[in-house]
Formats: C-alpha cells, sequence, structure tokens
C-alpha cells in the first residue's frame, strides 16, 4: 500500500505534468512508465553485470560500447536543456531499440512508444521528482523487508495512476494483489524447467513473482545451468492481453526483472486468436471476469467443453486445455464457478473433479479486491491429468490475509497465508482435520454426492458452544434489586431538587 507521503508525490507529479501541457491521464502514465523504465534499465543492468561476476554468467551490459551518459545515474545532474537532448536524442531512440530481435515483445511494444514531455523545465521537474519517489520507495521497501510484509510498490503506484484514470476496475485494469499473488506462486512451487503462461497477462504480476521467486529459491538452478538459463531468459514466460498499454508497461516490466525475451502477445485468450494447447506446465491467472461475451467471439474449441457466454467458466475451461498432461493451474475464481447450479457450471467441476485432479479449494474473504470489487474469490489450484486422480480434496476458509478488508486495506496482524503455504505443503498431516477447522479434506465421492459443489460452506461444520445461564428466579431477583436501587437513587435526586 502506497504512503500518503508517496501519493502526495506522484499527485505533484501529475500536477506539473498538467502545468506543463500534458493532461490526458493516459499519455502522462505512459510517460512516466518510459522515466520509470529508463532509471530502472541503468539500476537493472549495473546490478546484472554484479551479478554475472558474482555467478560466474556472461551478461554484456545493454550500455557496452555506448556514451554512459544515456545512463539516469550520468544525465539526472546535467542542467534541463542539456538533459533534454539527451533525453530526446539519445536515450528515447536507445530504450525503443534495446533489443536486437525486431519479432521480439519488447521491440512491437516499445516500437510505437513516442517521447511528448514538451519542454526541458517540465522533463526537469519529472526527473527530480522521480528521483524522491525512488527515495521514498527504496525507504518503504526497506521498512516492508523488516515487518516480512509483502512489497510491491511499483504495483501500487501503477494501481494509484490508474485511478486517475478512472478505469480501475474496468476491463480487469486493477492488480492482484501482490501477497495473493506470491502465496499462489509459493503453492504451485515453480520449476526452472517450467513453461509459464499467464492469459490475462497485464502488467506481468505474475510472471515477475514466478522469476524472483526463482531468483530467490532456486538460484543456482537458473543462472548457473546453460540451458535453464537460456530458458528463463527466453522461454519460459508467456503472456496475452488485450491492452497494447498494459503490454508495453508488462514489456519494460520484466526486463527490468532480468527477463529480456519474454513471449508476450496481443491476443484475446478466449478467440480463436489463441490456438494454445497442450503446451504450458504452469499457468497462474486472474483472469478480467466481464460476465458474458458474445459467444461468436468464443473459440469452439471452448464452447464445445463448456457452453456459455459466462467468461468465469471459458477461461478454467481455457486452462485445461493449454495445459499439457501432467501441467498446474493455480487460478482466481469468483464463487459462483464453485456453487452454480447451471449446467455449464457443473460440467466444468465435473471435468475438474473427474478428468483431472483437483488438489485445492481456498475460499478467500470478499474484502481481498477492495476498495474495487468486493466479490467472494476462490483459489482453484489443479492439474491436468486427462485421466482422473482426484481422490479428495483439500479445502482451506481464508478470514485473513494481513491486510484490513475494508476499502483502506491496511495492515493488520492477522494473516492466514502463511498457515495455507505451510498447511499446503504438508497434505500429508491433514487427514485428521475436522470439518471445525480452517482446513479439511473431503473425499471425491461427497463431492459427486453434492452435485459437484466446491463452496466450503456445503462442508464445514459449526461448532456450536453451549451458553450456561444462571437460573431465572436468579436472574429476577437480580433486576428487582437494580429497580430498587435505581428507585432509591431517583428519590434522593428529588428531595435535592426539592431543597
Amino acid at each position: 500500500m502506497l504512503s500518503n507521503e508517496l501519493k502526495s508525490k506522484i499527485d505533484g507529479l501529475w500536477d506539473d505534468f498538467a502545468a506543463g501541457g500534458l493532461s490526458n491521464p493516459l499519455e502522462v502514465i505512459e510517460q512516466i512508465t518510459y522515466m520509470m523504465f529508463i532509471h530502472d534499465i541503468d539500476v537493472t543492468d549495473q546490478t546484472r553485470v554484479k551479478e554475472s561476476m558474482m555467478l560466474g554468467t556472461n551478461y554484456q551490459s545493454k550500455f557496452d560500447g555506448l556514451d554512459d551518459i544515456r545512463r539516469w545515474s550520468k544525465f539526472k545532474d546535467q542542467p534541463s536543456e542539456s538533459m533534454f537532448d539527451i533525453v530526446k536524442d539519445e536515450v528515447f531512440p536507445f530504450i525503443k531499440n534495446l533489443h536486437d530481435d525486431k519479432d521480439s515483445a519488447f521491440a512491437k511494444y516499445m516500437s510505437d512508444a513516442i517521447f511528448k514531455i514538451p519542454t526541458p523545465l517540465l522533463l526537469s521537474k519529472v526527473v527530480d521528482t522521480l528521483n524522491n519517489i525512488y527515495d521514498s520507495i527504496k525507504d518503504q521497501e526497506q521498512e516492508d523487508n523488516k515487518t516480512g510484509k509483502a512489497s510491491d510498490i511499483r504495483g501500487d503506484l501503477y494501481e494509484y495512476m490508474l485511478l486517475k484514470l478512472k478505469q480501475a476496475g474496468r476491463n480487469g485494469q486493477f492488480r492482484t494483489p501482490r501477497n495473493i499473488i506470491n502465496m499462489m506462486v509459493e503453492l504451485v512451487d515453480p520449476t526452472p524447467q517450467d513453461t509459464i503462461c499467464d492469459p490475462a497477462f497485464g502488467s506481468a504480476g505474475f510472471l515477475i513473482s514466478v522469476s524472483q521467486y526463482l531468483r530467490e529459491n532456486k538460484k543456482k538452478e537458473v543462472f548457473q545451468d546453460r540451458n535453464n538459463f537460456k530458458h528463463y531468459q527466453n522461454d519460459m514466460f508467456h503472456g496475452y492481453d488485450i491492452d497494447r498499454t498494459m503490454l508495453r508497461i508488462g514489456a519494460m516490466n520484466m526486463m527490468t526483472h532480468g527477463i529480456d525475451n519474454p513471449q508476450i502477445e496481443y491476443r484475446d485468450s478466449l478467440s480463436d486468436q489463441n490456438t494454445d494447447k497442450d503446451k504450458y506446465s504452469l499457468i497462474l491467472a486472474n483472469p478480467p471476469f466481464k460476465g458474458s461475451l458474445d459467444a461468436d467471439t468464443v473459440s469452439a474449441d471452448l464452447l464445445k467443453v463448456c457452453k456459455t457466454k459466462k467468461t468465469e467458466l471459458l477461461f478454467v475451461a481455457l486452462f485445461l486445455r493449454m495445459l499439457k498432461q501432467g501441467g498446474r493451474c493455480a487460478c482466481i475464481v469468483p464463487d459462483g464457478v464453485l456453487f452454480g447450479a447451471s449446467k455449464a457450471h457443473k460440467e466444468i467441476r465435473k471435468k475438474l473433479v473427474e478428468d483431472n485432479m483437483l488438489q485445492a479449494v481456498i475460499s478467500m474473504p470478499p474484502g481481498v479486491f477492495k476498495p474495487y470489487a468486493g466479490v467472494s474469490t476462490a483459489v482453484l489450484i489443479f492439474t491436468k491429468t486427462g485421466h482422473g486422480g482426484t481422490d479428495k480434496v483439500w479445502f482451506y476458509d481464508m478470514t485473513a490475509d494481513g491486510f484490513s478488508l475494508d476499502d483502506k486495506r491496511t495492515p493488520v496482524k492477522e494473516n492466514d497465508i502463511p498457515d495455507i503455504i505451510n498447511r499446503f505443503r504438508h497434505l500429508d498431516q491433514e487427514a485428521d482435520r475436522k470439518r471445525t477447522d480452517k482446513s479439511f479434506f473431503v473425499d471425491k465421492d461427497e463431492i459427486v454426492e453434492n452435485g459437484y459443489d466446491l463452496s466450503i460452506n456445503r462442508y464445514k461444520e459449526i461448532e456450536y458452544v453451549p451458553v450456561e445461564y444462571p437460573p431465572t428466579k436468579d436472574i429476577l431477583a437480580e433486576i428487582m434489586k437494580l429497580d430498587a436501587e435505581a428507585d432509591k437513587e431517583l428519590q434522593e435526586l428529588k428531595k435535592m431538587l426539592e431543597k
């Protein structure tokens, strides 16, 4: 969550753009994003040079053979006129052509990027303000690390800027909370050999979380194995979106996180544009469920699996189609998917339970996505087998995620996420859990008997604790005593008033 100090600085930056003649909110976001990328590519490049020396990997600096003046750390201290010429004539063409492969995602989505900051004075203000913002971000990240909070200040910043577009929440353009993304990544435990896709790419939150997980937990396997590192850089990460601005932001975001050539494309995942089948070993997604679609735009393959216009069901069918045999998926679905009574709802749940291996249903509280949505959601974790494998399903009733469940979403002590991760990693120890506990197993046969209902309330038992009250005569005696005392006080008050 952004601090009030950071919000104030961003508001001030926004005002500077307006005063400088750039008032279109989308253009402002794009220009801020470009400048942040210019900063990040300098910092990331220096970090990767140091890492390559420590790990013995081959990394060629993006600035090799070029004038260092293209680096943020060099031009930021130049006079405003010189800085403007450097950024316009040197730095911006440099970032647009960072990738040699003209067919790469980065080249495609940066090709139409335009430097629109109109004056040296405005550019100087933007650079100064961003330097202050980065100092504040660094301080807040250090504070979050001390307290063990999941930190995604960059994502919070994008979300705050999207609020100014008045588009947050429309077309799925608000972020999945970082703590939920990180939880899902930890649960599926990505490997250096995985091929991963997010068909609702956004700003690359899930893919970046996977890259950070691998860096922190499987660093040697990724960076000291030539084949694994090549896969990590080029073929591991895939994503689709229908918003070119988000694709551009996502491409820049991934490059600054050390992924030079992600396979991201402008594509409607549910349409015939998407022909992926049996391709990925891991899918992580929180699709933008928009209700119903025109059936004519939906892939015929998906309609064969699940004849419906409801996107929440079509996306689950899509994940099953895109996964290869043995592939895993962790996805967020609205609660209606778990208990909906329509034929299509039952068919998709039956397919998960009967034809594949459904492992877990994690019910999340309604406030997780506030202030943008209050709908109840759940995380489904399953493996594509094509021939069954569901023996029993693990349910967890998450009631807290480390943040308040109101619109403010302020940090709180209550947090089920560490318990969820720990219990999922030790499912063999969950067999004796009772239905009154936060987590428990339900046998497949019972799920089938209940029409493949996957809502936790169908199976959870509530433990009623009897309350013992004193005998009625004692209660009446206490009431009479209180009445007498009150009457006495009233009489004394009357005497005082009479005097």
